[in-house]
């Protein structure tokens, strides 16, 4: 298509002149002429096609143009020209005439791209602002017209606003993009650069001791790390018990049988990338299986703007037309919340889901989040998914992880959904209500575990979070070392999150009141805790096994023979919670494993170690997890076998190599 010209002043009419004075030209049946009639007038529809996509759009109830694109029959350049002379205003080819510059701060840049608007030139008391439709531009008037008087209507696709709009305001967006939250709600302004000295000084207040008086010393770590122990068992007990005795509805049709498409909300889902080029074709093949009407889903593939191999890859990949690749220009830092914030701006649907690059959700995943949604109360902002592996036998590490998983998302999540405590989100599988999601300001951008942060955020501001019956299955990090390196990043957010929180420990009781204060004490400081202090524990096995002890002298044979019986009681526990995770999942055959996690979760001190050592000397680092290690397969998740995921087409002679 030749490129458009460039609008003229006196061709211009504003929407409420075109609406108020010129009626629009009829069909030979007398009635207006709508954009079908106007393709087909055109040359660009068949009237066949015309008449079948009028039939589809009276028995679905969508709009025609989601069908138009949905089958590939009119491209978005063709319809914005069909509506631009149904509105008889002009069509704007925005790539080679871009808006004035400037003209998008008057509104905001993120508001213009949320309601999918450019102001695009002046015309002398008015302005010329391009839409994909007068629907969009009339929606937006009344901000338009307080922005900048009158404004006239250009018509142009969605798709090239947005990128028009972000192409000349990077700054500005990477700027909010990284500022959403309120600084009080952020560790951004936790002032970390001066915790080098506080750190180095602790450690000097800590050798001192020990070496001055090493049993005392270790005595009191002893203590705090029983005290921990027994708190986080006492929650995990809780928790459990919760889950166990919470009634179960006896097995029905899926609650989403009874909604039609036209009661279905419009779903849009973030999937952050970063260097995933041996994932992206997977990752695309997977969400193809989502069983949700494509007219009201849109993925959006987040991608950073120095990451030019996973951006080559994308761009030579045949995406749907519900899929769009969005690029995040550079900034201060580099994490997976801040991208997200960026992206969030290009949303358009009324909940918004996160995947992580190694997502297999279920196929009817989106279906039943939808369900869930028209159920619940407006309070229930945020519904998690369950988490599990696609490879729980790569190997033992795997093993564990998916025994690790199935404890927490099978049993202790919702337990603490029941017992209304604060829910620390996993980082996938996320579904928000919009409203909620942007008036806490998204995720803190600076924040490791930007989850956890924003499950707690969510409950302080009296919404709750809960967890829904669908599953997405990922890949387990399965070598030690890479494990290692993302438990340390998963750590040193939830010091960082826990620390945001208790700077005004009054404030956070007054939120959460007595039990919910009592309960983000135990699940971020007794956490950190118990890995950190790990080590003291084991040392314990020695005792009981009749090896010397420095504190066994201080404590008596009696009070050892009570911390063993304890210890015992403890991990039995630990056990039994696990069990129950797996008795609810597809991971049964793996309860023979259940007694390794005593050598499994000791790994964590070591992660410990480095998240506290990134904390004080890199507390923003994102150490990124490679996926895409173990075989790549995922589940038909219908049938429970595994199977191989076919790489998409790519378009004829794209590079596979950086540009």
């Amino acid at each position: 298509m030749a490129p458009l010209a460039p609008i003229e002043s006196g061709a211009l009419r504003s929407a409420v002149e075109v609406r108020d004075t010129r009626a629009l030209p009829a069909n030979k049946r007398g009635k207006p002429r709508d954009l079908l009639d106007e393709l087909v007038r055109k040359g660009t529809l068949s009237v066949e096609r015309a008449a079948s996509v009028r039939r589809a759009a009276d028995r679905t109830e969508l709009e025609p143009t989601d069908i138009l694109i949905n089958r590939r029959l009119v491209s978005a350049k063709l319809i914005a020209a069909a509506r631009a002379s149904l509105a008889h205003v002009q069509a704007v080819d925005l790539t080679e005439h871009p808006p004035e510059r400037g003209l998008a701060a008057v509104l905001g840049a993120a508001r213009c791209i949320e309601l999918g608007v450019a102001p695009w030139r002046r015309m002398g008391k008015k302005t010329v602002v391009v839409a994909p439709s007068r629907a969009v531009f009339e929606a937006a008037m009344p901000e338009l017209v307080a922005a900048y008087g009158t404004p006239q209507l250009a018509i142009a696709p969605r798709a090239e606003i947005t990128a028009a709009v972000a192409r000349q305001n990077q700054r500005t967006l990477a700027t909010r993009a990284e500022s959403r939250v309120a600084p009080i709600d952020s560790c951004r302004t936790l002032g970390l650069p001066n915790w080098p000295q506080l750190a180095l000084l602790s450690g000097a207040v800590l050798a001192i001791a020990t070496l001055a008086a090493p049993a005392a010393a270790l005595g009191l770590l002893t203590a705090w790390a029983l005290l921990t122990l027994f708190a986080t068992l006492l929650l995990k007990v809780a928790a459990a018990g919760a889950t166990l005795f919470q009634r179960r509805p006896p097995q029905t049709d899926p609650p989403y049988k009874a909604l039609s498409t036209q009661d279905l909300p419009r779903i849009s889902v973030l999937v952050a990338l970063y260097k995933e080029t041996n994932i992206a074709a997977h990752l695309i093949a997977r969400l193809q299986r989502l069983n949700y009407p494509r007219e009201r889903l849109e993925v959006l593939l987040v991608t950073e703007s120095d990451d030019l191999t996973t951006q080559a890859t994308l761009n030579a990949t045949h995406l749907p037309f519900w899929m769009q690749h969005v690029t995040v220009p550079p900034g201060r830092v580099k994490t997976k919340p801040r991208a997200l914030n960026y992206a969030l701006d290009h949303c358009t649907g009324d909940i918004i889901g996160v995947y992580d690059a190694e997502d297999a959700p279920e196929p009817d995943q989106l279906l039943t989040v939808a369900a869930r949604f028209a159920e619940a109360g407006e309070g229930v902002a945020c519904l998690q998914g369950r988490l599990d592996y696609y490879n729980p036998r790569a190997n033992w590490i795997a093993r564990c992880f998916a025994l690790e998983y199935a404890a927490w998302f099978r049993v202790l999540l919702p337990g603490l959904a029941r017992l209304r405590l604060p829910v620390p989100l996993g980082g996938t599988t996320l579904f928000f209500r919009r409203k909620p999601l942007c008036e806490l300001g998204a995720w803190d951008a600076h924040n490791v575990t930007e989850d956890a942060d924003l499950g707690l955020r969510l409950t302080r501001r009296g919404y709750r979070t809960e967890l829904v019956d669908t599953t997405t299955y990922e890949e387990a990090n399965c070598r030690a070392w890479p494990w290692v390196r993302q438990r340390s990043r998963w750590l040193k957010g939830y010091a960082i999150t826990y620390a945001v929180h208790m700077r005004n420990p009054r404030a956070l009781w007054r939120d959460l009141g007595l039990w919910g204060f009592l309960g983000v004490q135990v699940l971020f400081a007794g956490t950190l805790s118990q890995f950190l202090l790990a080590p003291v524990l084991l040392s314990f096995w020695l005792a009981i096994f009749g090896l010397p002890h420095a504190v066994a002298d201080i404590m008596g044979p009696a009070a050892m023979i009570s911390l063993a019986i304890a210890f015992i009681g403890a991990e039995l526990i630990s056990w039994a919670v696990t069990a129950l995770g797996i008795s609810r999942s597809r991971h049964k055959g793996l309860w023979p494993w259940i007694p390794t996690l005593m050598i499994y979760f000791p790994m964590g001190a070591l992660a410990a170690l480095k998240a506290f050592y990134e904390l004080f000397g890199k507390p923003f680092f994102w150490d990124k997890t490679s996926h895409g290690i173990s075989k790549e397969e995922s589940l038909d998740l219908i049938s429970g076998q595994p199977v191989q995921v076919t790489p998409l087409p790519q378009t004829s002679g794209a590079s596979q190599k950086p540009r």
